[in-house]
């Protein structure tokens, strides 16, 4: 991924709500570029951002539940 795409991605993860951002954490597939540590620091970057709004609450985590709906 080159410079302009990690800024689309970065821009993109900017406007994610606090339950969107967990729902990513919990459904993303295996090699979701926002887990890629080959991405640069896209990876940490969504992390910090998820953090920052709160992260993984319990009750997220409660409503969103293991299955992918």
């Amino acid at each position: 991924m080159n410079e302009s795409e990690i800024a689309i991605h970065k821009k993109t993860i900017d406007a994610l709500d606090q339950y969107t951002m967990a729902r990513i954490v919990r459904y993303a597939p295996s090699g979701h570029p926002y887990f890629d540590a080959s991405n640069g620091d896209l990876s940490d970057y969504f992390q910090a951002k998820f953090k920052e709004k709160g992260g993984m609450t319990p009750e997220i985590s409660k409503d969103l539940g293991w299955e992918n709906k």
